[in-house]
């Protein structure tokens, strides 16, 4: 028997032989072992090729022909097997991931606003209602913005009420949100009216304990124009109070001392206790803008006057929720905060 037809045959038997067992394949795995096994650099069908050497020129084409009619015939049980193998990986992952729409919904977990923010957007609401718009400025200030252009000079004996947390000679962490307040006035450049309440956070060096923080929250307004009265500041006062607290409450202003205003006041409220006794309780200090203020500010005091109040977020957030302890509000304890996500 020649080289030639023995090559032939010794190539026919490895096609049947290769289509049979890769008929029967069962894995994905199985089938790329076959496919190596049989076609592969080092396969069955490479290994009959390497004898091609013996053949004469007129012997190899003939050969040739033969050996790529397996190679093909081989390839393409294995590319029809590898799709059957893909379609059902396919669809036994639709079948896993499959949606039954009739099913109930499942109720997904909601949050809710943190109580001090709740707070904050309700007297935004208040104020915005009256006319005025949200101002903010940067948490660390300059000295002159924090204290001086607010008639604190360097050594004011009332600096001492605000012990602060300085990052330089010169920049600190605000103390209170005032400073927003200068700075809306010099953008203004002298023209009215102005009418601006400023939210945000302050630090001074305090320790935490029920009805203390070293970091809290404020909200403080300004209105300059002509002829503004302290009348007009007790009316705006007595509409946040009642807008937060109740058509009942009642205001009063106390005598007080801020450098920035003049004249000063403490502001209470009626509050009722839980045995039902009527009390009053601080919740603000306010004034008429000081001269000096107006004047830093870019205003003529002979021309222009002005009111300004400011108040702690989080007493009023305590009165209005009957809270106990300020550090509530910080602890992150949900069990806490809960409760006001239904409110």
């Amino acid at each position: 028997m020649s080289e030639t037809i023995q090559m032939k045959e010794h190539l026919l038997a490895l096609k049947e032989e290769a289509l049979e067992v890769l008929e029967k394949v069962a894995t994905p795995k199985e089938l790329a072992d076959l496919r190596v096994k049989y076609s592969g650099k080092k396969g069955a069908l490479t290994e009959i090729l390497r004898g091609m050497g013996k053949l004469s020129a007129e012997e190899r084409p003939v050969v040739g022909q033969v050996a790529n009619e397996v190679r093909e015939a081989i390839e393409e049980v294995v590319n029809r097997k590898q799709d059957e193998f893909t379609k059902a990986e396919t669809n036994e992952r639709l079948q896993a991931e499959k949606i039954d729409v009739t099913l109930p919904g499942r109720a997904m977990p909601q949050g809710g606003l943190h109580p001090l923010n709740k707070v904050i957007e309700q007297i935004e609401d208040i104020f915005t209602g009256m006319g005025y718009r949200v101002a903010e400025g940067p948490q660390a200030e300059t000295d002159y913005y924090n204290f001086e252009a607010l008639n604190l000079p360097k050594n004011h004996p009332a600096r001492d009420m605000q012990d602060s947390f300085y990052l330089t000679e010169d920049l600190l962490m605000r103390t209170h949100t005032s400073p927003v307040q200068i700075r809306a006035m010099e953008a203004m450049k002298g023209e009215t009216p102005i009418k601006v309440i400023c939210p945000g956070t302050v630090f001074r060096r305090d320790d935490d304990d029920a009805t203390h923080s070293f970091q809290f929250h404020q909200i403080e307004g300004l209105v300059i124009g002509k002829d503004i009265r302290m009348s007009d500041l007790k009316g705006t006062l007595l509409q946040f109070a009642r807008e937060m607290f109740g058509e009942s409450t009642e205001i009063r202003l106390r005598p007080s001392f801020f450098p920035f205003t003049e004249p000063s006041a403490e502001v209470d409220v009626t509050f009722v206790k839980k045995n039902g006794e009527r009390v009053w309780i601080e919740i603000l200090g306010c004034g008429m803008v000081h001269p000096k203020v107006l004047e830093m500010g870019g205003f003529d005091p002979e021309i222009y006057s002005g009111f300004a109040f400011g108040m702690g977020v989080e007493r009023i957030a305590i009165l209005k929720y009957g809270i106990d302890d300020i550090r509530h509000f910080y602890n992150s304890d949900l069990s806490f905060l809960k409760q006001f996500a239904r409110q």
